[in-house]
């Protein structure tokens, strides 16, 4: 029962006020009837961080204390606000329509609309969303004559969004990434330069149209508070009580709104969890949570560690995980409902073993223990993991959802890259070319294609002749003719790869499009997350392709050429015609996507060193956020948790062999079942105390490789290198051809060799 359900006996008689506080546990009932002063609830998972916070809003009007126009509740998202407020109406009545129960973006606008004259603007100012935003800065960098490719106005625009939310203007953003003089050559900090000078233009440029973007909101407030002070007292006096929910993925400027709105009366009530702050790539700063304490004086704090989700086994599996971190809060979270099964720790050959195994066990689950298959998830780290999951789920006909994502086959990035090879394949695949003529851009506008596709309708040719012949096409200009001259020649080179006797394995061929095409160096330039996120993808595709091709081998011939029936594969995936909207969906999802979710059966594939905890995160010194979010990932199950991993894995276009994840072993043994794969050698139950993580290694080469500083070094995906480290462990820190930063290895596992 969760605290949203659960209700206790109340007296007959008992008034308003009784009536809220006996729905509460001691801890939640301490939060809500904390007096003046700031307060830091730190909910643990599960806990019922939502009904303390509408309790305690439902009691400040109850009792009196405030009027609803004094009340300023933020949240992070409209829906949140919403169920809020609809339950404090529930809970005493429609008085608290006058309440301010928004996101912090809908608070922001709503405090300019009156004031933002005083800071240049007009009071009907517009508000741009995220398209608009990037129209103005590919307009900013044309105007001063920024090349898109070398600098995608993307990845600009990720950088002004990231500056802004630790407010920082043009000249401050400049000084902090240490960015080099105009006429620097290009290199470390001349990115940087160029962000300066299209964020200078940007914030001339929004200003005199009198528009503000969704970090504009946040800043403006702020620099309106800080500059005038009778604006100031005035929403200080009028947010006699400021309430915040989820305050770890608060950033630098939210932070700051909240302390000029709470300075002078203190009552600030902020309820959330460092253990599930897992949002630094979107500026979220743990910090505000850790230093709460020392930012407010006099805090009291008060912790929610009963959870109402999980069984207690799950919660001391995440207590055991979580315990690693250094930088915390530490609770510990328990439950009245009882220990429930062990944890499952299963173990692999490969991903396609791994595969099968959660397909079998949805199944069983469903069948065998009455589990809805909407009641059953399975998480990864990222999403280019789903695939082999997919492909598996649609095999055993099991039917899925992709939460937060797009099904993998269904990826922009995937059809892109399934349409340059269809078009190799079909010289009249007209929609394919489309899709690809100016994709990455090559100066090939939508006004050329509609004149080439057009006189392919006109002459009866194939759009392949067209685009090969573009000079006999009427309408197009010199310089359109030439961007499709080179389109042509960069076709015609992939088709005679294609058509060769003997033909290029589909996964060379695959890599080379999208290398020769520029389309991984178009990604690479946007440098953010979700960029980062497409390679990903791509490198999946590839190993996709280098999957068939191995298949194929063994297979012998075929009627159909490897690109044709690598095609035709493909197609099986993406059809999904079949899928009933009365069907119950078992779901997929990144664990990003999982929080704030729950299901009564999870599993976490993947669990492995450089997969989860990924190896970027390992390079950036990151591993304690990945460990939040393992423990979140953990804490989503109700009933059952399965945590696996493969002894080899193909991931983002090459295969390795991995270590168990550091996660795993955090885990105390008492509280795990192992599934061993008995078919392949590389991992075997180890002896009592031979490790944390509770398997020995038996190196899949003869002997491990001994690397030295200095040695020359071949990277099955990444290329040729220098050993520039050698730590405990066999790990090698490699810089590779190409790269700025250096790589860390693990040389028994990685597919690496000495150069020759």
């Amino acid at each position: 029962m969760t605290p949203e359900t659960e209700l206790r006996p109340v007296q007959p008689g008992a008034t308003q006020v009784e009536r809220l506080l006996a729905d509460l546990n001691p801890p939640q009932r301490e939060a809500v009837r904390h007096g003046e002063g700031p307060l830091l609830v730190l909910a643990g998972a599960g806990s019922g961080k939502t009904r303390v916070l509408t309790y305690r809003i439902a009691y400040l009007l109850a009792t009196g204390q405030a009027l609803p126009s004094e009340v300023l509740a933020i949240t992070f998202t409209n829906k949140a606000a919403g169920e809020m407020r609809e339950r404090v109406e529930r809970l005493i009545g429609g008085a608290s329509r006058a309440m301010w129960v928004m996101t912090f973006h809908s608070a922001c606008a709503r405090i300019l609309r009156a004031d933002a004259q005083r800071l240049g603007y007009k009071r009907a100012f517009t508000i741009y969303d995220e398209a608009d935003s990037l129209r103005m800065v590919k307009r900013c960098a044309e105007e001063l004559g920024v090349d898109p490719k070398r600098f995608p106005p993307r990845a600009v625009r990720a950088q002004i969004s990231a500056a802004k939310n630790q407010l920082l203007d043009a000249d401050a953003y400049s000084e902090a990434s240490g960015a080099p003089g105009r006429g620097a050559q290009a290199g470390p900090g001349y990115f940087e330069e160029t962000v300066t000078d299209v964020f200078r233009l940007y914030e001339r440029r929004m200003l005199e149209a009198s528009a503000m973007d969704f970090d504009d909101l946040l800043v403006r407030t702020v620099n309106l508070l800080e500059l005038f002070e009778d604006v100031r007292e005035r929403y200080r006096r009028s947010f006699r009580w400021v309430l915040v929910d989820e305050y770890q993925d608060t950033n630098r400027a939210q932070y700051r709104l909240l302390q000029l709105l709470s300075e002078e009366h203190g009552n600030l009530f902020v309820v959330g969890d460092d253990f599930q702050s897992i949002y630094s790539f979107r500026s979220a700063d743990i910090r505000n949570i850790l230093e709460f304490e020392r930012d407010f004086t006099q805090t009291t704090v008060v912790k929610l560690e009963q959870n109402y989700r999980s069984t207690q086994t799950i919660l001391d599996a995440a207590n055991g995980i979580i315990a690693n971190n250094r930088g915390q809060k530490p609770k510990h979270l328990w439950t009245d409902a009882g220990r429930g099964e062990p944890v499952t720790l299963a173990e692999f050959d490969d991903e396609h073993a791994e595969a099968r195994y959660v397909a079998s066990e949805i199944e069983r689950l469903t069948s065998e223990e009455g589990i809805p298959r909407d009641g059953i998830a399975v998480f990864y780290r990222v999403n280019a993991q789903s695939r082999v999951l997919e492909d598996t789920l649609v095999r055993f006909d099991l039917p899925y959802q992709v939460i937060g994502g797009t099904k993998f086959y269904e990826r922009a990035e995937i059809k892109d890259a399934i349409a340059y090879l269809s078009l190799l394949v079909n010289p009249a695949d007209a929609v394919s070319f489309a899709r690809i003529v100016n994709s990455p851009r090559r100066g090939i506008g939508e006004t050329t294609q509609a004149r080439l596709l057009s006189h392919a309708n006109t002459t009866g040719e194939d759009i392949w002749e067209v685009f090969s012949g573009a000079d006999r096409t009427p309408g197009l200009g010199s310089s359109a003719m030439r961007s499709v001259a080179r389109f042509a020649e960069l076709m015609r080179g992939l088709r005679e790869r294609a058509e060769a006797d003997p033909p290029a394995p589909v996964a060379e061929l695959l890599r080379a499009t999208l290398t020769e095409s520029g389309y991984l160096e178009a990604l690479n330039a946007e440098r953010t997350v979700e960029a980062e996120g497409r390679i990903e993808n791509l490198e999946e595709l590839i190993s996709v392709a280098g999957e068939f091709d191995a298949n194929r081998e063994l297979e012998g011939d075929s009627e159909l050429r490897p690109l044709e029936e690598f095609l035709a594969q493909v197609s099986l995936y993406t059809d999904q015609d079949s899928l009933r909207a009365t069907d119950s969906l078992c779901t997929l999802m990144t664990l990003h996507n999982a929080k704030g979710l729950e299901y009564d059966a999870v599993f976490m594939i993947g669990c492995e060193e450089g997969v989860f905890p990924h190896m970027r995160s390992l390079e950036e010194g990151n591993l304690e956020e990945e460990r939040r979010l393992c423990y979140v990932g953990v804490t989503r199950a109700r009933q059952r948790l399965c945590m696996s991993f493969a002894r080899r894995r193909s991931l983002h276009g090459g295969r390795g062999y991995n270590l168990p994840s550091r996660f795993v072993g955090e885990i105390p043994e008492e509280l795990v079942e192992r599934h061993l794969s008995t078919s392949a050698t590389g991992w075997a139950p180890s002896a009592p105390g031979a490790g944390a993580v509770g398997f020995e290694r038996r190196s899949p080469h003869a002997s491990p490789l001994e690397f030295e500083l200095g040695d020359d070094v071949v990277h099955a995906t990444f290329g040729e290198g220098v050993v520039t480290g050698v730590e405990p462990g066999n790990v090698l820190a490699v810089r590779f051809a190409g790269e700025a930063a250096e790589r860390k290895l693990m040389a028994d596992y990685a597919p690496l060799r000495k150069a020759s």
